[in-house]
């Protein structure tokens, strides 16, 4: 609208000119060297206008000439410009459809075709590892670090590299040259931090992972947890090293970061105890025990004082599991208590508590205890460690990432090399088995005299229904080294096993 109203002023501007000029009178006279010429002013207007006309357009002719030759090299840049980008996104669906040989074409055409190396070295070192060609593509990945504005890409090619070679001290050094170039890109960020945890460099790990969490690449409430377990490595470390002043400082902060972390409550107790920092040490135990008991609480508690009285002792017990009363290892905790002060009835209850239907191996330990120190029943204790055989397994530090167990706690997995991954719980079981006082399995395969006739119970896989024969039990796999074998025998006689041989 705007074009075509100043057309239209320009127009009628134009014809009033015209009409104006057309309207005047006069002569414009023209001399020379012994001449002179009078022409009209309207024709002599006219003439100069068509005279600028020739001119201008001449003009534009010898300037379109003069221009010929750089027009026609940049057609060709042009036209080679847009062959190249599209050799250089062909090769990129080739390299994304694992198409080698296409993508090796499409980045050879588009190197030639386009004078600009940061555009077609990703794809020629993307192709080359395609191909197969690792050292090629470390050459192209290489050169890029020269460029600024592929320095990053090249060095994201060789971390990539290094990593699929397992050179993680290598992986590193390009992991902490990317950070500088790009520090706030998030996985660069967990990168950093799995190679420095890899490389137990337990202190920049901790720098990592503040970073990671400052830009939201970790969620806050994970980002603590693994700065408290980073933190115990620390402490760990430390007292390797001798100083127990920082051992038991960065397990202070380990467990304050983290105060249900039943690591840090157990580094920090025992560290507090190794100071002699009694008081510490108990208030800690007691907060923990009121969260997460533990074994390891328990002995740490009744080491921390002198008391040689076993009745105290158990006094002592009964305040810290009176913080979580119906926690099994409450039960277990007064039971060893009650075991050491020889108050076997008590004990016993509190056994029968924890292990229920069905306990564990350590229940079974300690009912074997009471049976010898009570009564001195010798086959009732040999009952009682056969049953903990078979019985379900202790808790322990089980990873949760490989589902492998630990003798302690530790940073990291020693199976997996996960952080921070070890828990405390029961480790699974493939079956569970079931226990009856009959079906006695015969004490010449398990090593022992029960008394002749022992009416101590024994696990056997089906209890009888009733009116039903006893029937005879599965060997267990683990121990006979086949499956499903069972014992075909009279009672008294020496048993044979039929099943599969081994």
């Amino acid at each position: 609208m705007i074009r075509t109203t100043f057309f239209i002023a320009a127009a009628a501007l134009v014809v009033a000119g015209a009409l104006w000029l057309a309207g005047r009178s006069g002569d414009v006279t023209l001399s020379g060297d012994g001449w002179q010429m009078g022409v009209p002013l309207p024709v002599f207007v006219f003439g100069v206008l068509i005279v600028a006309v020739i001119a201008a357009l001449g003009y534009r002719f010898w300037r379109s000439v003069r221009r010929a030759p750089a027009a026609a090299r940049a057609y060709v840049q042009r036209r080679d410009r847009e062959k190249g980008y599209k050799a250089l996104t062909q090769g990129m669906v080739a390299v994304a459809a694992g198409d080698a040989q296409e993508a090796a074409r499409q980045a050879k055409r588009a190197t030639s075709l386009l004078a600009e190396p940061p555009l077609t070295m990703l794809l020629s070192a993307q192709a080359a590892q395609l191909n197969g060609d690792e050292n090629a593509a470390n050459l192209y990945f290489t050169a890029m670090l020269d460029r600024e504005e592929t320095a990053f890409l090249g060095l994201r090619g060789l971390l990539m590299q290094a990593q699929r070679e397992g050179h993680d001290a290598l992986a590193l050094a390009f992991t902490r040259r990317a950070h500088a170039l790009q520090p706030k890109t998030p996985w660069v960020l967990t990168t950093l931090l799995d190679l420095e945890v890899a490389g137990r460099h337990w202190r920049e790990a901790i720098e990592a992972v503040d970073q990671a969490a400052k830009r939201k690449a970790i969620e806050p409430d994970k980002a603590r947890r693994i700065k408290a377990t980073l933190m115990l490595a620390c402490s760990q470390e430390a007292e390797d090293a001798g100083d127990s002043e920082e051992a038991l400082a960065h397990a202070r902060k380990a467990h304050a970061l983290a105060p249900d972390f039943l690591a840090a409550s157990i580094r920090l107790a025992t560290l507090s105890a190794e100071a002699d920092k009694k008081r510490a040490a108990i208030k800690i135990i007691e907060d923990a025990w009121s969260k997460t008991p533990h074994p390891a609480l328990a002995a740490l508690y009744g080491r921390l004082d002198d008391e040689k009285d076993p009745l105290k002792m158990v006094k002592r017990f009964e305040k810290l599991c009176g913080t979580n009363r119906d926690h099994p290892e409450s039960h277990i905790a007064l039971a060893e208590a009650l075991l050491k002060a020889k108050i076997w009835g008590a004990a016993r209850s509190h056994l029968d508590t924890a292990g229920g239907a069905a306990p564990s191996a350590r229940i079974c330990r300690l009912m074997a205890s009471l049976e010898e120190s009570e009564h001195g029943d010798m086959a009732a204790v040999r009952a009682w460690l056969l049953r903990a055989t078979f019985a379900d397994p202790d808790p322990a530090w089980i990873c949760s990432g490989c589902g492998s167990p630990a003798d302690s706690w530790a940073p990291i997995c020693s199976h997996c090399g996960a952080l921070g991954t070890l828990d405390w719980k029961t480790p699974a079981r493939a079956a569970a088995l079931e226990y009856s006082g009959t079906g006695l399995l015969p004490p010449a395969d398990f090593g022992g005299d029960f008394g002749g006739g022992s009416d101590a119970a024994l696990p056997v896989i089906m209890a009888p229904s009733a009116g039903q024969e006893p029937l005879p039990p599965t060997l267990p796999p683990d121990r006979f080294g086949d499956e499903g074998a069972t014992l075909d025998h009279e009672p008294g006689d020496k048993p044979s096993r039929t099943g599969p041989n081994p």
